[in-house]
This record gives C-alpha cells, sequence and structure tokens, in this order.
C-alpha cells in the first residue's frame, strides 16, 4: 500500500503550495511513483504542479448520476466509474494527478461516493507515496475506505492563532477517526528565530514541529506568472527546507541527500 502524506489547514496559510512542494521533493529524493490528489474543492493543486485538469471525480460522479445513458450497456456502474476515473487521471513524468472535485447537484450520493471510494483505493495501490492536498475540514480524509494516514501536515501561518487552528485541526482528525501514524506542524512564511510567544503557541499545540518554511521570492513569481513549482531552481529557500522536512519524516528516505 502507498505511503500516505495528507496536508491540511486554513485557507491562506500556503497549504497547497507546501502540498506541490512536497511532491516536488518526494521526486527529487527518489521516492518513486507519487500519486497527488486534489481532495480541496476549491481545485488550485493542479496549478502549483504545473498541470491541467480535464474532468474531476465530481463531474463523472455528476453525470453518472443524472444521465441513465451515461453508463455502456453491458457495463457495471463500479466498471465504469473505474474506467473514467483511470481515464481522467492527469499523468506527467514527474508525478500522477486526480482531482477529486465536488458533485454539485442535489440528491443523495451515498452510492456513487461509495464506488469512487474503492476505485481511488484500487488506484492508490499503483503508487509508492500519495500526497492528498485536502481541504481545511478532512472531509475526504474522514470518507476514504482505508482512512489510515501515515503521515498528517498541518499547515499554519507564523502567528498564534493560526497555530491554535492547527491544533483544532489536529483535534478533529481525532474526532473523525482518521488513523494517523504521525502527525506534524509547518509553519509556512515564518523567519527564523521564531518570535517566543509563536514558539509557546507551538509547544502547547502537542504537535511536533517538522520545520518551518521561509518566505521565497522565487514562489512569489511562480505565482505571479502562473508558472507550476516544479519550475523553482533546485536551491529555492522553500523547496530545500520542504525537501529536508520530508527526509525526516519519512524513514525510507532519511538517508538521502537533501
Amino acid at each position: 500500500m502507498a505511503f500516505t502524506i495528507a496536508l491540511a489547514g486554513k485557507g491562506g496559510t500556503g497549504k497547497t503550495t507546501t502540498a506541490a512542494l512536497v511532491v516536488r521533493a518526494l521526486r527529487e529524493l527518489g521516492a518513486g511513483s507519487v500519486l497527488a490528489v486534489d481532495a480541496d474543492p476549491n481545485s488550485t493543486f493542479h496549478e502549483a504542479l504545473g498541470v491541467t485538469v480535464e474532468r474531476s471525480v465530481g463531474e463523472i460522479t455528476e453525470e453518472m448520476l443524472q444521465s441513465v445513458d451515461s453508463t455502456p450497456g453491458g457495463m457495471s456502474k463500479d466498471a465504469w466509474m473505474e474506467l473514467n476515473i483511470h481515464r481522467y487521471v492527469v499523468e506527467s513524468r514527474e508525478f500522477d494527478l486526480l482531482a477529486m472535485g465536488r458533485p454539485e447537484g442535489a440528491g443523495c450520493y451515498c452510492y456513487a461516493n461509495n464506488l469512487v471510494r474503492g476505485c481511488i483505493d484500487d488506484l492508490q495501490r499503483s503508487y509508492k507515496y500519495v500526497v492528498i492536498d485536502n481541504e481545511a475540514g478532512l472531509e475526504h480524509l474522514s470518507r476514504r475506505t482505508t482512512r489510515d494516514v501515515d503521515a498528517l501536515l498541518i499547515v499554519s501561518d507564523a502567528a498564534v492563532r493560526g497555530i491554535r487552528t492547527a491544533a483544532r485541526l489536529s483535534e478533529l482528525a481525532d474526532e473523525l477517526k482518521i488513523g494517523v501514524g504521525s502527525r506534524y506542524l509547518v509553519v509556512n512564511r515564518a523567519e527564523e528565530p521564531l518570535d517566543p510567544a509563536l514558539v509557546a503557541a507551538i509547544e502547547e499545540t502537542g504537535v511536533p514541529l517538522l520545520g518551518t518554511i521561509p518566505s521565497d521570492e522565487n514562489v512569489t513569481r511562480c505565482d505571479l506568472i502562473g508558472d507550476g513549482l516544479f519550475s523553482l531552481p533546485e536551491d529555492s529557500p522553500s523547496l530545500v527546507a520542504v525537501r529536508a522536512m520530508i527526509a525526516s519524516a519519512i524513514p525510507a528516505l532519511s538517508e538521502a541527500k537533501v
């Protein structure tokens, strides 16, 4: 089964940017095949990764439920769903990407969601690592058939309120009974040394600080011109920081050169 890394954080913390840096860091550390999953309905993970998404799983689900003719004759709904999910996985040289999206119509999606969970679980078995950019509420993680997460990275900005929100997200993971192997706090756009008030807030969370990511003008430039983060220089400060964090958090990569 794939080693799963999930990212969570309130809006504006740089969670999606961090998720994209994690994908790149995994590839540079020799992690092997990586599946990126955009589980945030806001759906900007593909932009941070520099690829285009044709259709989301939510759109596929919507079509299946709205049209009786969407499933070819002789094909079961689960086989049709699996075919379409594989069809719309974005493939690149460095990683593959699956956008979850969200059905927008009214009605019950329980049956379709069960089909989706099974297909996603089967898909993940083909990869060594899965990186999930999750919405703050952890909704998609709670709905997975395989709920275990090997590493949960909770991203915060460098503010006491942000750290307290990160602590609540950690508590939410427990409330939703998501099995988490390790959980870490990542403070984004932070300057070292951290302010004592921030250090005290971090200690109060009980969540280990994996590291900090400095402000990076290269990331700002990518955002400005619409480039994906795979175009960042290898010595870009944010990438260097995330690469070191991933190498320390994943035992199989701990001896990799960072």
